[in-house]
């Protein structure tokens, strides 16, 4: 029987990433999903400044960004009122390459990454279910439905087995020894892409706070198309499949005087929190929304997926290649469930102000809200730590079993500071799935010597005051891994403590 190294279950967003990162380090891959078509309605549609960011060792950010809008501002509207227009247009200027927050329809986004993979050769296969695996300890073995007119089943063999696919994931609930803890919101929800007119119909973001609705405006590259989000109110007794757009459009459309013109989508859902109680069990992991599930506040879902995917694509491509020991594998729940479960507790948070009922929820949306929100925004740092959390340019892996050292203020888990002061963006040298080295400063002979022996490259700057301001140490070797991490972080610059850190971690060989 023909084994194959990665089965990935599920072609949504986080499956395609996975797959283009595999693919990208020659790993063989298969990708199925049950679903006949890709995504033709724009479900998922922020993307964040860390998202873009491996996007770009894709070569695909700059073809995303042309073919999406950037947030200009941020509007809040309270019992019809506006109140508060904050400009985001720059406001993560100096953190990140990508300082905006960014629209780009999911159709056109999962269009996009299917397209590139069919270039490599590589097809999502669709109508393809799965229907039974088992981990044999050394490989897994899977059944797959073709749902097509033969209907037939294939029996087949893979390394390992990823769960991409969703909140009912198949895998997830194939393995015994992973729960799925968590809860619903009381509410039901809705979400429509609709055509229409009207003052909050300006191109820029608006979220409306009613005593009794809630409604999140998003504009795409048309500014008189928007995604829509609010809430179904007074509707207990109509099925939620019978519901359509006029039965739920109700306070907050009506008191922001929104001219609807044209439903061109339409669906309701409840939104849970949950999060599994692991992402691995043997040789299966579980990746985006099949290992955790929360509110769409802040658009953290995808993008959440995406840096699941990232984080363990050049795992696996490491293992499989012989690169590195199993164990490598343990870092990817490791580093992502802390994350997960911060995120859910988060958004939950949010998402309770800004949805829940009663005398108290009101109080804090119509006058605690507004008075609070522009002066802590005027805060010293307060924008960019507020940037951070939303792009998750903020994760790090401290602490976790694989990464080291601290050089500056710069330790091993964090991302790599950005700087352009050095006259160029040092985030340019990061453009390719590679281990690196950085030195701001001279590098050592020996370090010059090290990287020359191991194919690694090493990319030294200039040191200015810019380096200093952004945490790096002078003359100081920062070892990169291939999702722009500091694997290690290392004052002296000497190789020998990167030689101590690969071997503790089981890691045998950087290039590819």
């Amino acid at each position: 029987m023909n084994r194959i190294p990665v089965l990935i279950v599920g072609g949504g967003p986080s499956g395609l990433v996975l797959a283009s990162w595999l693919q990208r380090q020659n790993v063989g891959l298969r990708i199925i999903d049950k679903g006949e078509f890709r995504a033709s309605n724009s479900r998922a549609i922020v993307m964040h400044a860390r998202s873009l960011e491996l996007y770009r060792k894709l070569g695909l950010a700059d073809e995303v960004i042309a073919d999406g809008k950037q947030m200009i501002a941020a509007n809040l509207w309270i019992q019809g009122k506006h109140r508060v227009r904050l400009p985001i247009g720059d406001i993560g200027k100096g953190v990140t390459p990508y300082p905006f927050v960014h629209v780009y329809p999911q159709d056109r986004h999962e269009k996009l990454l299917e397209e590139k993979l069919a270039e490599a050769g590589i097809t999502v296969e669709r109508n393809r279910e799965l229907v039974n695996f088992k981990d044999h300890g050394d490989h897994v073995s899977f059944t797959v439905l073709h749902n097509d007119t033969q209907e037939r089943e294939e029996n087949c063999e893979a390394q390992y087995i990823i769960g991409c696919d969703g909140a009912s994931s198949t895998v997830r609930n194939g393995l015994s020894d992973i729960h799925f803890p968590g809860g619903t919101y009381q509410s039901r929800f809705y979400v429509a892409d609709i055509e229409a007119s009207g003052p909050a119909i300006n191109g820029e973001v608006h979220v409306s706070l009613h005593s009794s609705d809630f409604l999140l405006i998003f504009a795409y590259n048309d500014s008189s198309r928007v995604r829509v989000v609010g809430m179904v109110n007074n509707k207990p007794d109509v099925p939620p499949e019978t519901l359509t757009f006029e039965d739920v459009s109700g306070t907050a459309i009506d008191s922001l005087k929104i001219k609807v013109e044209k439903v061109n989508w339409f669906s309701t859902y409840r939104v849970h929190h949950r999060v599994a109680s692991k992402f691995r069990s043997g040789r299966a992991f579980l990746v985006g929304d099949a290992g955790h599930i929360h509110s769409p506040a802040g658009g953290q879902g995808m993008n959440t997926g995406i840096g699941d995917a990232v984080n363990l694509a050049w795992k696996l491509a490491a293992v499989l290649q012989g690169h590195a020991d199993p164990s490598l594998l343990d870092s990817f729940e490791e580093e992502r469930i802390p994350f997960a479960r911060a995120l859910i507790q988060r958004t939950d948070q949010a998402f309770s102000i800004a949805t829940s009922g009663g005398f108290l929820a009101d109080i804090a949306r119509s006058y605690i809200v507004p008075w609070i929100l522009p002066v802590a925004m005027r805060l010293p740092g307060a924008t960019d730590y507020a940037f951070r959390i939303l792009s998750q340019t903020h994760i790090t892996y401290r602490g976790t079993s694989c990464v080291g050292g601290v050089a500056g203020h710069v330790h091993g888990g964090d991302r790599l500071p950005y700087t352009t002061a050095i006259g160029l963006d040092n985030y340019e040298a990061l453009s390719q799935i590679a281990w690196q080295v950085h030195v701001y400063g001279t590098p050592k002979e020996e370090m010059i010597a090290w990287c020359r022996d191991k194919d690694v490259a090493l990319h030294a700057f200039d040191w200015t005051e810019d380096c200093k301001g952004v945490g790096f140490a002078r003359d100081a070797a920062y070892l990169l891994r291939p999702d722009s991490y500091v694997a290690f972080a290392n004052l002296s610059g000497m190789p020998a403590q990167f030689e101590e850190y690969l071997g503790a971690c089981g890691i045998r060989k950087l290039s590819t």
